[in-house]
């Protein structure tokens, strides 16, 4: 009985604490990037099955990635830094939780992209404007 309180306390105290944010979820049209914010650092790629954090059934053949803060559903634009390919994912999951790694991108979106066989590279995302979202040693230089 104790345990289901505290459930539903955290519950109510998620839904008070996200406020007015939209429901986003896959059929949600979401703005796509202006160029306005950016950051830069290394991408790796993943396959799994599973949920994503935002209660989606993993695809490794979506055009989706990972990232650690910004709003589900942002559409981002990820550009390899290496060849100059780019690609453009929604982001539906968090992660990547390994140092220097700013995404993790769908194995279709690493394809897209040209790093399938190298598993890391370094890219440029690009987003909304007014997302607040990354620590100054992402920027670009």
């Amino acid at each position: 009985m104790r345990s289901r309180i505290v459930n539903l306390i955290g519950a109510a105290t998620l839904t008070v604490g996200l406020g007015s944010m939209p429901a986003v979820g896959a059929n949600t049209p979401v703005p796509k990037p202006t160029g306005q914010s950016a950051q830069c650092g290394n991408a790796s790629w993943y396959a799994l099955n599973g949920i994503t954090a935002n209660g989606e059934k993993t695809d490794p053949t979506a055009l989706t990635a990972a990232h650690r803060n910004l709003p589900f559903g942002t559409m981002v634009k990820v550009k390899n830094l290496a060849n100059g390919r780019e690609v453009l994912v929604r982001i539906n999951d968090r992660g990547p939780f390994v140092d220097g790694r700013v995404i993790d991108v769908t194995k279709a979106a690493a394809a897209r992209l040209g790093f399938i066989r190298k598993g890391v590279t370094r890219v440029r995302i690009t987003f909304p404007a007014g997302i607040k979202t990354f620590r100054a040693r992402y920027a670009c230089k």
